[in-house]
């Protein structure tokens, strides 16, 4: 016999089965219930109180004049995503050109236009016929309506942000794919169709998203150039009625609505772009 002592070893089924008690967090339970009690309060003096006058929002919310408003907004906010990206994606090419010329026009009009507030330069816009009273032999209040104005300020405003964007997404493609693609013998064109940009849409989706729907927003300050927008509708008919809290409700429902289905829309646009991608939920 060893002069050790043996210890016996209880077998697995002989062990007691632990209990796991999930651990108590009191204080997050209660402030879930303050928060919804707090919703709560919040929705119930809303749907409740007379000032709103909903009968009023009920009657304006599809009214030819705010729909107009809408298909205005809807439409700008199209055309200066559309040209502000097209123009944004010359600058991130000139910023990342090895020509230095390129690189410090484009890195100078990023510079100036993102300094500059959106309202000073659409004001700045709507005043140029004070500088330059006649353009192409035509006079330049008849030749640069609000609505042309409009565009051209936010198309303006909007490019130097997208440029950022557009560089931000093509510096976020490896530089192997690209040497790899060139090992392949593939030409410059297909490299940036077929490797660079479905891996830098990644990267560029999710701030295009945001600022698509800040432009939807932004566009609501074209108002003070009185171009009849969405917001500038209801400001028509409430300066008529006098009922200003329900016609801001009416612009207020329908910015809501419109930024949600975008918003829906990211979504999918990011999940196909996204896919075989490593993603930590």
């Amino acid at each position: 016999m060893s002069s050790h002592t043996l210890t016996k070893v209880a077998a697995p089924h002989d062990a007691v089965p632990v209990r796991i008690v999930p651990r108590r967090r009191l204080g997050q339970w209660t402030a879930a219930g303050l928060v919804l009690v707090l919703l709560g309060l919040t929705v119930n003096s809303v749907a409740r109180n007379e000032a709103f006058r909903w009968d009023v929002v009920g009657d304006y919310f599809t009214s030819p004049s705010v729909l107009r408003g809408l298909g205005l907004t809807l439409w700008l906010t199209a055309l200066v995503m559309a040209l502000g990206f097209a123009l944004g994606a010359l600058l991130a090419a000139g910023r990342l050109s090895a020509n230095p010329v390129l690189r410090g026009v484009s890195w100078g009009y990023v510079w100036l236009f993102r300094s500059m507030p959106i309202l000073v330069q659409l004001l700045f816009w709507f005043n140029i016929g004070a500088l330059y009273p006649t353009l192409l032999g035509v006079r330049t209040v008849d030749l640069l309506g609000p609505v042309t104005v409009a565009v051209i300020g936010l198309t303006l405003h909007e490019a130097a942000y997208a440029a950022e964007v557009v560089r931000g997404g093509i510096l976020s493609v490896d530089r192997g794919q690209i040497e790899a693609a060139q090992a392949l013998g593939l030409s410059r064109w297909r490299r940036w169709w077929r490797i660079v940009l479905p891996q830098a849409m990644r990267s560029i989706v999710p701030p295009a998203g945001n600022m698509l729907i800040g432009t939807l927003k932004g566009t609501s300050i074209i108002s003070v150039i009185a171009v009849q927008d969405l917001l500038y509708s209801v400001q028509l008919v409430y300066h008529r009625t006098y009922q200003v809290i329900p016609l801001l409700m009416v612009a207020t429902l329908w910015y809501v609505i419109v930024t949600s289905v975008l918003s829906v829309g990211q979504y999918y646009v990011e999940r196909h772009y996204g896919r075989g991608a490593e993603r930590t939920r």
